[in-house]
């Protein structure tokens, strides 16, 4: 069985931070998000994969998958972002006879895609797909149920037929390209995966969801991000070995050979790099700091920092944040309570 990953989208609910870098690299509990996805595809057993990628996207993403191991990766080109089911057509003669699965890179899954490959394997189905329950139906494809099986899947509904919505995860044989080929674009332009699905409905064949269990989360805003490292970071355990001098550790805490904590107190779960270095500062729970980056005489918690970013003399606490590649942030005592930023790459802000 083989997956597909789209990744050539633009990510514009996440900007300004994917406006230097496309969503998919952007990182969650000290990995890239697409990463997150291929190990969660590789613990279901699927090792060839396939990610979609566009002219823009291209580059930055074959940066992050550098060095993945255990798995073969082919990057296809998509030259015009005309939608999923359009990511998954150009994809046909890469897939060929192989029953498939798509993995929209940036959901995450407690339990991860095994359940879905191993009930599709079972059964195989025209199609499965992962469902979840919602409270707002209206953002998401959402599929009517006659028990088990999907009679009718709508693209962004104004009035849905049920709250349980399309998770991001999908397993096909080919005969969903036999439906994609030559379908027409919906009225937003785009050829909708939900379309697709829909058609081998109506040709009579077996399409059925599955429920998630678990929690399940999609990345596509910065709050998102935040509750995505926080419940990856819920995840990891103590391992301490770097450099550690007159400093309070306590809970689960990462600490990297390279890194160095000084005069600072850290409260887990807490994730650090390498190469961090953490003086006379604190560090709370569910904070994730990238290669390089530097937190001196500040207080950060709830936070994601990225490769080489920089939190130096801010003395009111930073929390909810989301600090880009190298970008900056600097202050002195004048600064108000409290401040929530969403900063992007190679970005300085001045506290004054």
């Amino acid at each position: 069985m083989k997956a597909i990953i789209p990744a050539a989208g633009l990510g514009t609910r996440l900007r300004p931070l994917t406006y230097t870098r496309p969503k998919p690299v952007l990182r969650v509990a000290g990995q890239p998000i697409i990463r997150h996805a291929i190990r969660t595809l590789q613990t279901a057993g699927i090792t060839d994969i396939g990610v979609v990628v566009s002219d823009i996207t291209r580059e930055e993403i074959q940066h992050a998958l550098r060095n993945v191991t255990g798995v073969e990766i082919t990057l296809i080109n998509q030259h015009e972002q005309l939608g999923l089911g359009h990511a998954v057509l150009i994809a046909r003669e890469w897939v060929g006879d192989s029953d498939f699965c798509v993995y929209l890179g940036d959901n995450l899954f407690e339990f991860g895609a095994l359940p879905f490959v191993e009930q599709f394997q079972a059964e195989r189905p025209a199609a499965l797909i992962a469902l979840v329950e919602v409270e707002d139906p209206t953002s998401f494809g959402v599929a009517e149920m006659n028990g088990d099986r999907i009679t009718r899947l709508v693209e962004k509904p104004k009035n849905p037929p049920s709250n349980m919505a399309v998770a991001g995860l999908y397993c096909f044989t080919p005969e969903i390209f036999t439906v994609l080929d030559g379908m027409p674009p919906s009225a937003r332009g785009e050829y909708e995966i939900t379309d697709g699905i829909q058609g081998l409905i109506e040709r009579g064949a077996n399409v059925v969801g599955q429920a998630v269990k678990g929690w399940w989360k999609d990345t596509g805003r910065p709050s998102d991000l935040l509750d995505a490292n926080r419940l990856l970071l819920e995840r990891i355990e103590t391992d301490i070995r770097g450099t550690v001098e007159d400093s309070i550790l306590t809970g689960r805490v990462v600490v990297p050979p390279t890194a160095r904590v000084t005069r600072s107190k850290i409260v887990g779960p807490v994730l650090l790099a390498e190469g961090v270095i953490i003086e006379d500062a604190y560090i709370g729970p569910f904070t994730s700091i990238g290669k390089g980056s530097i937190i001196r005489a500040a207080e950060v918690e709830h936070s994601v920092l990225d490769e080489g970013a920089s939190v130096e003399s801010v003395h009111r606490r930073l929390q909810d944040c989301l600090i880009g590649v190298r970008a900056q942030v600097r202050g002195d005592r004048t600064m108000p309570r409290t401040h929530k930023l969403t900063i992007s790459d190679a970005s300085v802000v001045e506290l004054v």
